[in-house]
């Protein structure tokens, strides 16, 4: 095993974000694996110490339009059966979800801009309670939904999505939202998703204000969460060589 990060990225702005700062100063190397750049199927899928399969604007199930999912897939079964720490993001946690047997479809409507957490009462022993709607709004910026995978924990809830995140088995955390974002990496956002703001008759000017308002809060709040559960993860691999 190494203490390399694999992170699975569809679309370059929506990488680690603030996640990456986290990892950097414990030591982790970072290593992305760019969708379409790269063969899915070259890396060993078990040896890193942490994958992160980020966020991107596909469906988790279209294999026949998107022939990357496909693999992809199999990746993520196969480290979460070898029970390695696993964290999909956005369509990373869909793709999680799926691969655990779980549903994934449209949701009732279009999460695009800032909503709080609802965390439940699990999620609020967990790690995610830095991330508690009555300290941090969140950001979403999906279309789909899932089912909560069997013998998964819900972590918290919106109005609109019912899971948006999940913890399983101990290794694996799923976040429908993008708590990795980062305020001043937000441009590229509004740019690369241009097509769908309009289509969804959302304002750009308030979206980049409301990112300049919550972005700074959340990205503190994120980076407690995410190294409170790498934390976790090491107390449970036990000290590393």
């Amino acid at each position: 095993m190494n203490h390399e990060v694999l992170a699975v990225r569809h679309v370059h702005f929506e990488d680690l974000g603030s996640f990456e700062r986290v990892l950097g100063d414990r030591g982790y190397l970072v290593r992305y694996l760019d969708v379409g750049f790269a063969r899915i199927d070259a890396p060993d899928p078990v040896a890193p110490s942490l994958v992160v399969v980020l966020g991107g604007p596909i469906n988790a199930c279209d294999d026949v339009l998107y022939p990357t999912l496909g693999p992809l897939a199999a990746m993520i079964e196969k480290r979460i059966a070898a029970g390695r720490p696993t964290l999909g993001i956005c369509l990373g946690a869909q793709l999680i979800a799926r691969v655990l047997g779980a549903r994934v479809y449209a949701a009732p409507a279009r999460e695009l801009g800032w909503t709080p957490l609802d965390l439940t009462d699990a999620g609020r022993i967990s790690p995610l309670r830095h991330l508690d709607g009555a300290q941090t709004s969140m950001l979403h910026w999906h279309g789909d939904t899932f089912d909560l995978p069997k013998d998964a924990v819900r972590l918290a809830s919106t109005p609109i999505c019912e899971n948006q995140a999940f913890a399983w088995s101990g290794h694996v955390l799923g976040l429908q939202c993008h708590p990795e974002v980062r305020a001043d990496r937000f441009e590229p956002w509004l740019i690369g998703h241009a097509a769908e703001i309009a289509a969804e008759g959302k304002d750009v000017g308030e979206l980049r204000a409301e990112t300049a308002r919550f972005g700074p809060g959340l990205e503190a709040a994120a980076s407690r969460m995410f190294g409170e559960w790498l934390d976790e993860l090491d107390a449970k691999a036990g000290p590393r060589p």
